[in-house]
Order: structure tokens, then sequence, then C-alpha cells
């Protein structure tokens, strides 16, 4: 199928998982099960949806020198990513995660960056065609703010589509957030960027035209196992996702937009696209693991047959 180029520019991290029944309180030290190291990141995450769910990418990103570094790079190409972009930076680890998963399925992490800081504006500027000749540009939060803002800004000049997940929470200045046409915050991103606590839908609806007010056209709130809220040009709605038994939701938010952009580049109509991130994600959140959780065309294909059955 012929798609849209796409670019993601993000983060790498090698993610040190760890199943436990509940998080510690501070000085508390519980037992956990099932230790395992996987290939992670936002943007390595978001890239690996897109990439097996058909997009036509490239990833613009930094390991460190390192051999898991080098296992990352190899495992990408696999999943169908143009890694040309993505170097290796010397005298630097790749970024670390630090995850804990509980019985429900949710996680808290702590990141070391790593190389994922040597994606700076000078970086960007070696590989600026990739953002010129793309239709779409994706990015996180995990790499230097101002590296994300001169992306935002390169891309606007060209007529390439930004697409921002701003993850992880933090407030952003109006310079970035003017240069975004489509938004996927959670609810805790919405209320850093807005103010507004989003505890139900009238509360997403205000936030959404906060988000409005500074420039963006479409606005989508994912909102776990509720599903979205999506606001276009002001005129919003609920959309829900799937039911599903969670097993790890580390790379839900992930799936779900490099699965949606992957979605519009292909000509879907936003409500297609969701849909089918929808699915995307719901197969995710039933595999254990970030990378190894994210769903091939497939399996997202059948997935919706059989809901549509």
């Amino acid at each position: 199928m012929k798609t849209g180029k796409l670019v993601v520019l993000g983060s790498i991290n090698a993610d040190h998982i760890l199943n436990i029944n509940h998080f510690p309180q501070p000085g508390e030290t519980v037992i956990g099960k099932q230790y395992t190291v996987a290939f992670g990141g936002k943007g390595a995450n978001q890239a690996v949806a897109a990439g097996r769910s058909g997009a036509d990418i490239s990833f613009i990103a930094c390991v460190g020198d390192d051999d898991i570094g080098e296992r990352v790079r190899k495992q990408l190409a696999s999943d169908h990513i143009d890694t040309q972009p993505v170097e290796a930076i010397k005298e630097t680890t790749t970024g670390v995660a630090l995850i804990f998963v509980n019985a429900e399925g949710e996680n808290v992490i702590g990141i070391d960056a790593g190389a994922n800081s040597a994606v700076t504006p000078d970086y960007l500027a070696r590989y600026k065609q990739q953002v010129i000749n793309a239709s779409a540009l994706l990015m996180q939060l995990e790499s230097p703010l101002e590296t994300v803002i001169a992306a935002a800004k390169l891309a606007k000049e060209n007529g390439t589509q930004v697409i921002l997940n701003p993850a992880p929470a933090c407030e952003l200045p109006d310079e970035l957030l003017s240069r975004v046409d489509i938004i996927t915050p959670n609810e805790t991103e919405a209320e850093k960027l807005t103010g507004i606590k989003v505890e139900n839908n009238d509360d997403a609806a205000r936030a959404a035209k906060a988000l409005h007010d500074k420039g963006i056209a479409t606005v989508i709130i994912t909102l776990g196992s509720k599903g979205v809220w999506l606001s276009q040009n002001g005129e919003g709605k609920q959309v829900a996702g799937f039911r599903v038994k969670a097993v790890d939701t580390i790379a839900a938010g992930d799936t779900f937009n490099g699965a949606l952009v992957t979605a519009l580049l292909e000509g879907k109509a936003m409500d297609s696209a969701v849909r089918f991130a929808h699915a995307a994600a719901a197969i995710a959140v039933t595999r254990p693991g970030a990378q190894p959780s994210v769903p091939w065309r497939k399996e997202i294909d059948d997935f919706l047959t059989q809901q549509e059955a």
C-alpha cells in the first residue's frame, strides 16, 4: 500500500522491566519477578508501531557506542525502518528506562537520557532533508526540547504535517504548540498543557478548546480504557476503544500514535484512523514489554475483522 513518507524524531532506550504486585512507598522494598530487558524509548516505540503498521518511515535518533545500541539499530531495521539517520555517539551509553509494572498492568518509569541528549538542533540539521521531503513528522518529548522546536519549525516551513505526542508531561512554549497540527496528550499531559484536570468529557472538551486556541487544529486526548476525546476545529466527541484484558500498558500510547499516523498517511478518514490505532493499542496491552508488544499490520487487520464479525 503506497503511503506518504513519515519521519519520526525521538528517543531510544533499553527498558529494564520488573513486575511487582504494588508500587513501593518511599523506603519500602518490594519483591519483583519476570525481570526483562527490552528495547524501548517513546520515539523508537512509535517508529516501530508505524513500521509494523506499514508506514514508509525513517527515524532520526541516536544510540550509544555500545553493544545494545548496535542491537537496537539492527532490530529497528528488521521492523521496516530506515535507520540511516540513527547514529552511534562515541563514548556515550544508549538511553535507559527503569520500569516497574504493577499487578493491574500500570507502570512507573525513570529515565536516563544517555545518547538521546545528542539529538541536538545541529544533529537534526544533518538530516533536515528527511523532514523537508516527508508528508508527516511525529515527535515526543524525550529528545531535547530545542530540537523538537527546531524540527517543528522546519516541518512547518516545508509543508510537512507536525504530530506531537507531548510525553513525558511538561509545559510547552507557544512557539512549539503554534506549529503543531495534531496533538495527542493523555489526561495528565493535557492538564499540564492547559491547567484543566480531565476527569470527564466536558473537561476534555475544555482542554481541547484551550489547545485549539494555541493554533492546533486536531486534539486527540487519550483516555486509557475509555478511548479518546477527538476534537477537530472545535467539534469534539468521544471515540471508544476496544475492551481487552490489559497485561502491560507500557507502549500502549506509543503504539496508538504510530498506528494513527500510518493510517492517516494512507488516506484514512480520522475516525477510521483512530479505530485502527485503537486496535493496535488494544493488542499491545495484552502483551508484556514495549516493542515486543507492538503488533504487525496483519494482526491489526485481523483484530478489526473479528470485531466487525
